[in-house]
């Protein structure tokens, strides 16, 4: 074998460094010149996780029945187990349970805070002409459900259950989408993601608004020193990752101890990120060209430190590019999916299948009250409303999309099991209530699951069928 001289090895690795410049240059810009295909390549992605987070979420919720309904103990005093965090400003304290619904579910509210306001600045959510069908819709979904839960709980203290069915878990419809594979278009699943980011919407203003029942102004005023502070930052612009990381955990603190649910913090952080990059498509051009001019005459000089020097600027320049919005909701989507959801999932859907529980359930007015309003109501109030907004001419169907795709969207908006299971324990706490509920939301949700993809897969049959 050849031995390679060391001047030799440095110009190899010279050139191998131009042409990783080189390409990350060319990607960088071809990039650029098509804004609406980079536009989309974060609702892909989000989806895929999405997607793929919903099987380990039905992991986890499978291993919480199991361990609930065999050692159903050591379960519950697992998640009693007490912690404590005392500091000089302040102490917080409670069971294990408390610190994944109210810290970790606070991340998860961060990252659907994020996905709002991506929508609302680049997504379907961005023009009233491409919000005007998912919002109707997702408002169907929301209204006609809580109705009918109402109806069937009228008068009885079990109608402070009444937002319940008013949530759609993305995470397990993308994962029965999934399941299709390419028989579900792309625009179907964009559409499920629109409704389900105006459903969240409302659910946190749901939860902000009618689970609070006394607030601290003290705590308040605290709080909103907290986002002036935030406010100030963005203004100042660069790099403040860890002052914002620790005001965003007192900012949590504060929320938490004011009366309002500590969830709203995660929101509120989400709202004052950034979603201006720090370098304009321009600013990238400009700069990239006289990058690569620096770096050939680095070259022609022997220069390696400069070379490597160079690097690093077109990497800072390259993640410069996109703005700190979309850089986080890359960065913790996959940890809320991944390990937040589970986590949750774990802690909350142990629920005890004893003949005691099953036999009240099956009588129960809040167990069909929940089931009844998640199936039916969702399919009732989503369809309807898409309908009504198609009629009425301010909204349309997209590309692709029938209206049996509607119908079994409208019943996959039926599983609405993560935020539920949430919204149950803010209504019932850890009364027999909250068990009914939950029994009530696996049933729903298995049926919308179920119903919803034999539906889409008959359309997507017929669909075929009408093509060939």
């Amino acid at each position: 074998m050849t031995r390679v001289p060391p001047r030799s090895q440095g110009t190899l690795s010279r050139q191998a460094e131009h042409s990783y410049l080189t390409r990350t240059l060319r990607l960088r810009q071809a990039e650029h010149t098509n804004l609406t295909r980079t536009s989309r390549l974060p609702v892909q992605s989000f989806i895929h996780t999405e997607a793929l987070g919903g099987m380990v979420l039905l992991a986890a919720t499978v291993a919480a029945l199991v361990w609930a309904n065999s050692w159903s103990e050591s379960y519950h005093r697992f998640w009693d187990v007490h912690l404590a965090l005392d500091m000089a400003l302040f102490e917080i304290s409670g069971p294990l349970e408390m610190w994944v619904n109210d810290g970790l579910m606070a991340i998860f509210f961060f990252v659907v805070g994020l996905e709002i306001k991506r929508e609302l600045i680049y997504g379907e959510l961005s023009s009233p002409s491409k919000a005007a069908l998912p919002a109707f819709a997702a408002v169907g979904g929301m209204v006609v459900p809580a109705i009918i839960f109402l109806f069937i709980n009228a008068g009885g203290e079990t109608s402070d259950g009444w937002a319940i069915p008013m949530a759609t878990d993305i995470a397990f419809a993308l994962g029965v989408l999934a399941l299709l594979g390419r028989r579900c278009p792309m625009e179907l699943r964009v559409f499920l993601l629109a409704l389900a980011i105006v459903d969240d919407l409302g659910v946190i203003a749901v939860i902000s608004v009618a689970y609070t029942e006394s607030v601290d102004l003290a705590q308040i005023g605290i709080a909103a020193g907290i986002v002036a502070g935030l406010l100030a930052l963005n203004r100042l612009g660069g790099n403040h990752a860890f002052i914002s990381l620790i005001l965003g955990f007192l900012l949590w603190v504060a929320i938490l101890k004011s009366g309002v649910h500590a969830t709203v913090a995660g929101v509120l952080m989400a709202a004052l990120t950034s979603a201006k990059p720090n370098y304009s498509h321009q600013d990238f051009a400009s700069s990239s060209d006289q990058l690569m001019a620096n770096y050939r005459k680095a070259l022609q000089d022997n220069d390696a430190e400069h070379c490597k020097g160079i690097l690093g600027q077109v990497e800072e320049l390259s993640q410069g590019t996109k703005a700190p919005l979309e850089r986080l909701e890359r960065l913790v989507h996959p940890w809320t999916s991944y390990v937040v959801l589970p986590i949750f999932a774990f802690a909350n859907a142990g629920i005890e299948f004893s003949g005691p529980i099953l036999s009240t359930a099956t009588s129960s007015s809040l167990t069909l009250g929940v089931i009844v309003a998640m199936v039916l109501g969702k399919t009732l109030g989503i369809t309807i409303f898409s309908w009504i907004a198609s009629s009425i001419g301010i909204g349309k169907l997209p590309t692709g999309v029938s209206w049996g795709h509607v119908v079994g969207i409208s019943l996959l908006g039926g599983i609405g099991f993560t935020v539920a299971i949430f919204v149950t324990g803010l209504a019932f706490g850890h009364s027999e209530h909250a068990e009914l509920s939950k029994v009530g939301i696996l049933v729903a949700s298995l049926l919308s699951g179920v119903l919803g993809y034999l539906v889409l897969r008959l359309v997507s049959v017929r669909s075929q069928a009408k093509g060939t």
